[in-house]
């Protein structure tokens, strides 16, 4: 089903349970790993991506249209990504300023549902020595392949930051790959 159809049968009373049905089915395992490559706890995921949905229904009637669907749900799960490790750090008694690299890599190595490789464990890795917005900006161009106009909408940043992120992310993660091995 299309995205202007979702929001259509949305906007009516009657069918706003269907439509939502279909918006789930369309996007709730894609939020679910933009989600899980964030705060990598397979439950933190379940919760952060239950809070996205939970905001979604609530907020979906006001979407404007001046973006696409998928970029505006994106923004949705990006920010609750942010909050959510932020509020984290929080309970710790860290540092805003500090990273959460130590405790995102504590999560990575003790979770059960991590069934990747060596390789994708030590990419994993690589990526939580990363800022947080390069990490964000890695996540959605390597593993989502969304185009840079699209990142752009979702994280309201210019595209020649963007790039610049990338390429400052790919450069660490080669570094972390050269030094570790």
């Amino acid at each position: 089903m299309e995205d202007a159809q979702i929001i259509a049968m949305f906007a009516d009373e009657r069918t706003r349970e269907d439509a939502f049905s279909h918006l789930l089915k369309k996007y709730q395992q894609k939020i679910y790993w933009h989600v899980r490559r964030m705060v990598i706890n397979h439950d933190d995921a379940d919760d952060v991506t239950q809070d996205v949905f939970i905001k979604i229904w609530r907020n979906l009637e006001k979407f404007r249209e001046d973006s696409q669907l998928y970029t505006w749900l994106y923004r949705i799960a990006t920010n609750e990504c942010i909050t959510f490790l932020n509020k984290k750090k929080q309970k710790q008694n860290v540092s805003l300023d500090d990273d959460n690299s130590s405790y995102l890599s504590e999560t990575l190595a003790d979770t059960t549902y991590f069934n990747g490789d060596k390789a994708q464990m030590k990419l994993q890795q690589a990526l939580l020595t990363l800022p947080e917005k390069q990490r964000l900006v890695f996540n959605m161009k390597y593993f989502e392949d969304l185009k840079y106009d699209e990142i752009s909408e979702i994280l309201g940043t210019s595209v020649g930051a963007l790039k610049a992120s990338y390429h400052l992310a790919v450069k660490k993660v080669e570094n972390f790959f050269n030094n570790n091995d």
